[in-house]
């Protein structure tokens, strides 16, 4: 990761922490937490890794569910605040590109942080190294044609009506974005990109959603709905018998 990505983290930690709260930002509460807990909950996983895992939020969600956890991130003061929250919790200083864990994970989480990763190929074959055969990597992600519409978002047309520019689609890059005292530092990548080193990697997609939100603001959830920030996967490592199977 340079130093400016870092940087952006770090300098934005308490700003971050403000903004997520008790609860998390309106994506997290009205949009994802529903249906990321839904995937975790009553299916017999053991333990998980958290990758990006910031304040430890979801975290605590999947420990509620009964899961041992473990949770990686560059940023030590989001990791402080993850310990100050959750005393007895695993929190380690990593990141996803170069951690160093065995493969004895039930369940890898990537919960909005594949966006702030430079070396995804890296990233996403340490994740799957870190499963077990048979194991589930959940990802939630920001949509690809809404990076491509960053940073400008949202802006107003000649008659005062509200759009959303999606541009330079096909071009992978790093963007900027700043809100509410936080400013960081995001990666565009089409859809294919992540498809595409996900099943080089073997893995197989299990589900592919798009969530709408449940709750929150009129005005924010009439907007998600025009340009949907989210949305779901869920890929599983071969087990020893799928992976006979299919040699």
């Amino acid at each position: 990761m340079s130093d400016d990505v870092s940087d952006g983290w770090a300098t934005s930690a308490l700003a971050w922490i403000v903004e997520q709260g008790d609860h998390g930002d309106f994506g997290r509460r009205f949009v994802l937490d529903a249906p990321m807990r839904a995937r975790v909950e009553g299916r017999g996983f053991r333990n998980a890794l958290d990758v990006g895992c910031g304040e430890g939020r979801f975290c605590r969600i999947m420990q509620r569910a009964g899961i041992r956890t473990t949770g990686i991130d560059p940023t030590e003061a989001l990791l402080a605040r993850a310990r100050e929250l959750d005393p007895q919790g695993d929190y380690r200083l990593g990141r996803a590109e170069t951690m160093e864990v065995e493969a004895e994970f039930d369940l890898v989480v990537s919960y909005l942080s594949l966006i702030d990763m430079p070396d995804l190929v890296a990233a996403i074959a340490k994740m799957t190294v870190a499963l077990r055969p048979g194991g589930t990597l959940l990802i939630a992600n920001l949509t690809s044609f809404n990076t491509a519409g960053q940073p400008d978002g949202w802006t107003c047309d000649g008659e005062g009506g509200a759009r959303f520019s999606i541009d330079h689609y096909m071009e992978e890059r790093a963007i900027w974005v700043s809100w509410n005292g936080i400013r960081l530092q995001n990666w565009h990548r089409p859809l294919s990109t992540y498809m595409t080193l996900l099943l080089n990697c073997g893995l197989q997609l299990r589900l592919f959603a798009e969530p709408e939100p449940s709750g929150g603001d009129p005005d924010r959830i009439a907007r998600h709905r025009r340009v949907p920030f989210f949305h779901i996967m869920e890929w599983q490592k071969p087990d020893q018998a799928q992976t006979a199977s299919l040699a």
